[in-house]
């Protein structure tokens, strides 16, 4: 072997000399790479370790910044309150303008109100000619289909239930005593009759006993009672309906005190609008006497906004006192208490009442509906009927006749 040496390329020739140096130098290379990666190895490490104690120096600054915060409430509280005053005043440019609530709509509302509806018989009576004989051959619509539509489309319709829903057997001493089984309310509900008052001189006709029955009856069937010291106040398209109803025929002027106590009462409960029932009079009178008048302007004094009555079994004039109605008697209506009455004119009253946010509206929107409370001319067939044509006519002019005799304060 010689001393130069060709590479296997054939290109180039070293000599051994040549040939240790370039070893020397490889070696040489490896030495000091090695020492380069040995030197960033650690400081990467040292890097590592100051963010490491960074990271822990942070944590720790956040935890006491946390335990101060909830160990010093009182300071806390301040800082809020600034941060509050801060962001009210930063946000102002750019918060929306305030939108206040739409005053409320105005609503409206109609009541009808009716007579004495009688819904059942005396036991002296003659049974084939009685209310209770007609209901078993027609049932319970045939009574107020005449008038179901009127008492549909209004808000809340309202009767004087004289009578009694009862079993009981033992009655009352006195000429005339009325009850009916108690599924004779279907009457009531089957027509859209929401509402009865109870304060009458036949509610007791079977003893204490019979009144507490019709309220029971009443109450599952899901009709609205008052009267007496029983006072309602019940709700109609978000509008709060007080009612009252009050028994004059006793102690007559002496119902001054019952009249303001229980107005107040419904006043209180938040009634938006008052109306005052009364059982008054004096029976067959075409006008009403100093105690009907007495009593019912008390009434409208006291907050009513509607005032009527019945007993006398006829109709009664119509007194619009302090811009309210005062309907002294309605007149029979849906009456089991005779088969043939010598005089069947009735009405339906109703007045529209618009509450706005200042109130109810004094704007005395009435329609008063005359009436025969049987569809037949010659005797009562329980039907409360609508009149027409020159009936309607004669039952109106009585209507208005009758206003003129009231006597005005």
């Amino acid at each position: 072997m010689t001393d130069e040496m060709i590479d296997e390329r054939g290109k180039n020739t070293y000599t051994k000399d040549m040939i240790i140096r370039l070893e020397i130098s490889d070696k040489e290379y490896d030495m000091t790479d090695r020492k380069t990666r040995k030197r960033r190895y650690k400081r990467k490490q040292k890097v590592a370790i100051f963010i490491a104690c960074v990271t822990i120096a942070i944590a720790l600054f956040l935890a006491s910044l946390l335990i101060y915060v909830v160990l010093r409430p009182e300071e806390n509280s301040a800082s809020t309150i600034d941060t509050d005053k801060v962001y009210d005043d930063l946000s102002e440019q750019t918060k929306e303008p305030l939108k206040l609530p739409m005053p409320s709509p105005e609503v409206s509302i109609t009541i009808s109100v009716v007579g004495d509806c009688t819904l059942g018989t005396d036991e002296n009576f003659n049974y084939a000619r009685s209310l209770n004989a007609y209901y078993e051959k027609n049932g319970p619509e045939y009574f107020l289909k005449n008038v179901k539509s009127i008492f549909e489309a209004d808000d809340l319709t309202i009767a004087n239930l004289e009578g009694t829903f009862t079993n009981l057997t033992t009655r009352a001493d006195k000429t005339y005593a009325f009850k009916g089984p108690a599924e004779f309310v279907k009457i009531l509900t089957s027509s859209s009759v929401e509402a009865v008052t109870l304060a009458n001189n036949h509610s007791r006709d079977y003893g204490a006993q019979s009144l507490t029955d019709t309220r029971n009856t009443l109450d599952a069937a899901g009709v609205i009672h008052f009267g007496y010291d029983v006072t309602k106040v019940v709700e109609v398209k978000g509008i709060k309906v007080g009612l009252v109803g009050i028994y004059e025929l006793i102690d007559h002027t002496g119902r001054a005190q019952q009249v303001k106590n229980n107005i107040a009462k419904v006043k209180s409960e938040g009634a938006d609008i008052v109306i005052v029932i009364f059982h008054w009079g004096i029976e067959r009178d075409a006008a009403p006497n100093s105690h009907q008048t007495m009593l019912g302007r008390l009434a409208i004094d006291e907050g009513a906004d509607l005032v009527c009555g019945h007993h006398p079994h006829v109709l009664q004039g119509i007194e619009t006192y302090k811009g309210k109605n005062i309907v002294y008697s309605l007149g029979n209506f849906c009456f089991g208490g005779n088969s043939n009455p010598s005089d069947k004119d009735t009405m339906i009253f109703q007045q529209t009442f618009t509450i706005t946010k200042e109130g109810v509206k004094n704007d005395n929107v009435t329609n008063v509906i005359p009436c025969s409370l049987s569809s037949e001319k010659n005797r009562n067939n329980y039907q409360p009927t609508p009149a027409t044509g020159s009936e309607a006519e004669r039952i109106m002019k009585k209507i208005k006749d009758r206003s003129a005799l009231i006597k005005l304060p």
